[in-house]
């Protein structure tokens, strides 16, 4: 090991400690704090190491009694983000788990670091006890898993024909107005509208950092989510129904990614693209929308059939509200396009809730289409078990509400169809 690089020396003539951990950076006197709390943890037993001897180190037999590693990086070293991946990849090759030290570093990096194979991630400046967390989760022994069956899901086939779906947004414009609840909710109530011949569904949550909807199903979050999201171009009706999955034999679900991602990470054209797949595929797409406004969120406003905006009955949802209509008008979008939901609305013998939501309307100008009871804590229950409203409380009021929506859109859509047929047979013998 060189000097000047290479891990911390012992004094004259003492037999050295045996070295366990090692920091890993560009220039470790950069971060303080962590030569700090890796002296307060570590004592002597550890050392310090470029990004390029790392990768030699691994090489020696001195490095057979690390434990862990704690890569210290900011935004500078993304740069060299591929060169930091292989010093994990080699780490974890030989049995030594990773630590990320971050600072102001994006979260497309530390993904891709994490996907390498670090098993920590901790950001810089370190708060108090968190490197002593991180050690103390890195040398807990692994629970015992038990034995799992394989996993009944099994992906749903293609369309085969174009089914031109109807699209359905529904977007909360503030938290906790209920839209996830909605949008799962009112899916499976159109995927279970019939019991014969039900009209295929797609539930597709796109809030990539906290999307809730697998939390509600109760399905498990896969890569496979985020390897079709940032690479739509060469997605395919078969790559696009792999990484969906099936709850209950009738609805088909887009998950969140497994990991927290940026917004950003998709563009239009990437959920262009994923909308075209899901109507091809399906007679019903409903996508959660995050309640922030980003790039995409007008593509998905310009090809929704129906886009709901979920509020509630209080200063926040009405200033919300007004920042939603100004920032549409102000780029020219179809403000109109929005279908106002209000959530947790007052009943009908509350004469002096009806007068406020009467208020509330007219000073935003704005028509509130539809008013959706409280549902209490079965709504809450019903999210914590992973079932929809339908199979845990179905006499509940807000279930009857969803339930009574989902009628009213699938007759309005069996309209439209038997209409647009009427049309093309016209357009058929006129051709004659």
């Amino acid at each position: 090991m060189s000097g000047n690089t290479a891990l911390r020396e012992e004094d004259q003539g003492q037999e050295p400690a045996p070295i366990v951990a090692c920091t890993i950076s560009r220039d470790v006197q950069a971060f303080d704090l962590l030569i700090e709390d890796m002296e307060a943890e570590m004592g002597e037993s550890w050392g310090d190491l470029s990004i390029v001897d790392a990768l030699a180190f691994f090489q020696q037999s001195e490095s057979d009694t690390l434990e862990f590693i704690a890569i210290a990086m900011d935004d500078q070293d993304e740069a060299n983000l591929a060169q930091i991946a292989e010093v994990i990849r080699q780490a974890t090759a030989k049995g030594i788990k990773a630590i990320v030290i971050a600072e102001e570093v994006s979260p497309i990096a530390l993904h891709q670091l994490l996907k390498v194979g670090a098993e920590e991630f901790i950001p810089y400046p370190l708060p108090d006890g968190a490197l002593h967390d991180a050690i103390e989760r890195l040398r807990a022994p692994e629970p015992a898993l038990a034995p799992q069956a394989e996993a009944p899901n099994v992906p749903p086939q293609p369309s085969g024909t174009d089914r031109h779906g109807v699209l359905i947004a529904m977007h909360g414009l503030a938290g906790g107005t209920g839209a996830t609840t909605m949008a799962v909710n009112l899916a499976w109530e159109l995927a279970t509208i019939t019991k014969d011949d039900s009209p295929r569904v797609c539930l597709i949550d796109l809030d990539l950092q906290f999307g809730s909807v697998s939390t509600y199903l109760d399905l498990p979050r896969r890569e496979v989510v985020y390897e079709l999201l940032s690479d739509m171009e060469s997605a395919d009706d078969e790559s696009f129904m792999a990484a969906l999955l099936t709850f209950n034999e009738h609805l088909n679900v887009l998950t969140a990614p497994s990991d927290m991602l940026p917004l950003d990470l998709i563009g239009p054209a990437d959920v262009d693209a994923l909308i075209a797949r899901a109507r091809a595929n399906f007679d019903y797409v409903i996508i959660d929308m995050p309640t922030a406004v980003v790039q995409w969120t007008e593509t998905v406003l310009q090809a929704a059939h129906i886009y709901f905006a979920s509020i509630e009955l209080d200063m926040r949802s009405a200033q919300n509200t007004l920042r939603m209509i100004r920032a549409l008008k102000s780029e020219d979008l179809p403000v109109e396009k929005l279908r106002y939901i209000l959530n947790r609305a007052p009943k009908f013998t509350d004469l002096s809730g009806k007068g406020r939501v009467k208020r509330m309307a007219e000073s935003l100008d704005i028509s509130i289409d539809l008013q959706m009871p409280e549902g209490g804590k079965q709504i809450v229950q019903a999210g914590d078990h992973g079932v929809p409203l339908a199979e845990a409380a179905a006499k509940n009021p807000l279930r009857k509400e969803i339930q009574k929506l989902a009628d009213q859109l699938h007759a309005l859509s069996a309209d439209e169809e038997e209409q647009a047929g009427k049309r093309g047979r016209k357009k058929k013998k006129a051709r004659k």
